[in-house]
């Protein structure tokens, strides 16, 4: 007797009914050291074998611009701001607001594309309220998005009309000085 398994629904993404709705989601804190708690969810949710996009917008220094992600394992896309710093004002010359810019328009096509079913945008708060991504942009861009989209934001003093529009929201606090 011959028996053979069909596991053609193995490696096929579940056939809910209706399509499961994204979810945006905000990490925010007083402070700018809680970006280990994000990407260890974004970690584990690839290692499930999702696929995720990391977005840092204000850290450079390792070359690291969209056209040259780090991939990490076969799910996860890390990509910076192709700069050689870390921004840490709003004060940019050409060069580089040229690339945050890019870096921005890059990250709304792929997430348009549907290429990620999780996109993690690092720091959007503080380009928000550097004035170097505006706001109104990121309020249509989460609008326009294809539904399935998980969206996380983080950084801290998120915008008020960033909290209106998040289906869940994160605020992490210090319990004592370090």
């Amino acid at each position: 007797m011959v028996v053979q398994l069909d596991t053609s629904s193995v490696n096929s993404p579940p056939n809910f009914p209706s399509p499961v709705a994204g979810l945006v989601q905000v990490f925010t804190s007083s402070h700018r050291n809680f970006f280990t708690n994000v990407m260890a969810q974004a970690l584990r949710i690839a290692g499930q074998g999702t696929s995720v996009l990391v977005v840092q917008f204000l850290k450079g220094g390792i070359r690291q611009g969209h056209e040259r992600p780090i991939q990490m394992g076969q799910n996860l896309d890390w990509i910076r701001c192709d700069l050689p710093r870390c921004i840490d004002t709003p004060q940019l010359d050409d060069t580089e607001n040229e690339a945050l810019q890019t870096l921005w328009q890059h990250t709304q096509k792929v997430v348009f594309a549907g290429k990620y079913s999780l996109v993690v945008l690092d720091e959007l708060s503080l380009a928000i309220n550097f004035g170097l991504i505006p706001e109104a942009e990121v309020l249509a861009f989460l609008t326009k998005r294809p539904p399935h989209i998980d969206i996380i934001l983080t950084g801290p003093d998120m915008p008020k009309s960033l909290l209106d529009v998040a289906d869940q929201i994160t605020e992490i606090r210090r319990s004592h000085s370090p």
